[in-house]
């Protein structure tokens, strides 16, 4: 369990206001989250190998995530969490900015899937705890890195599945995300930080804080060829499991 003297607060304002002012268009492939639907299936093929791999699934389930529950933290307006839920997980997305949630509601509603949100901190969500926990693109905006690994492990059941992903801080991702994709107007400007990005070492520290094993990261590259795709290649950005220890 953790500690319980760690701060409930991970929410950055700032980074509320940002990504919440981008809600309108989320679920536009060619709006300002256009590089978030280009991302989407590489995550989800992660996951769904991950998924079958953990639980010992059939690689051709059409629902691998049948009767389990699953949580997205930093869902925004739900673009990981309706395919989720369509690979029959019960899920729960939590995001920061009301705004997110609110498109995430009209967009599910829309869709006819059973999802529930809720805006705000996580420590405020009921304290259920869930099969699947998923944090992508996530650690690298919260203020308090070591409370919110706490605070997701404090969610994951007994046998369950964690999943994150991060940029690298590396000088490749700092030219490649930062100046160059903000600046070509391929990410909204303010997006990334490079300093409050994640090396897989310390990702590796603060999940064993919080008593959790990580898993061997994975690259998510680009390729002019293929565009984003998995990788042995770390230097952008990576995605990896985690398990209790």
């Amino acid at each position: 369990m953790a500690n319980a003297t760690i701060s409930p607060v991970t929410i950055r304002p700032q980074e509320a206001a940002h990504f919440g002012a981008l809600a309108a268009d989320w679920w536009d492939p060619k709006g300002s989250s256009a590089m978030l639907h280009r991302l989407n299936p590489v995550r989800l093929g992660f996951i769904r190998d991950a998924v079958d791999m953990h639980w010992g699934g059939d690689i051709r389930a059409r629902h691998p995530l049948s009767g389990k529950a699953a949580l997205d933290v930093g869902c925004g307006a739900g673009l990981l969490c309706e395919p989720l839920a369509r690979l029959g997980a019960q899920v729960t997305g939590v995001d920061a900015a009301a705004e997110n949630i609110g498109a995430a509601r009209a967009h599910a509603r829309a869709a006819g899937l059973d999802i529930t949100y809720h805006a705000g901190e996580l420590a405020e969500l009921q304290a259920d705890r869930f099969d699947l926990v998923t944090a992508m693109e996530v650690i690298e905006h919260v203020a308090d890195k070591g409370a919110f690994v706490h605070q997701l492990q404090e969610r994951l059941a007994d046998g369950g599945l964690m999943v994150i992903s991060t940029p690298n801080r590396t000088t490749r991702s700092k030219l490649l995300l930062v100046e160059g994709a903000e600046r070509l107007g391929m990410v909204p400007r303010g997006t990334h930080h490079w300093e409050d990005f994640v090396i897989p070492d310390e990702l590796r520290e603060l999940l064993a804080a919080a008593g959790l094993e990580m898993g061997a990261p994975q690259g998510i590259a680009f390729s002019p060829m293929r565009g984003l795709e998995l990788s042995g290649d770390l230097s952008l950005n990576y995605i990896a499991t985690a398990r209790r220890a």
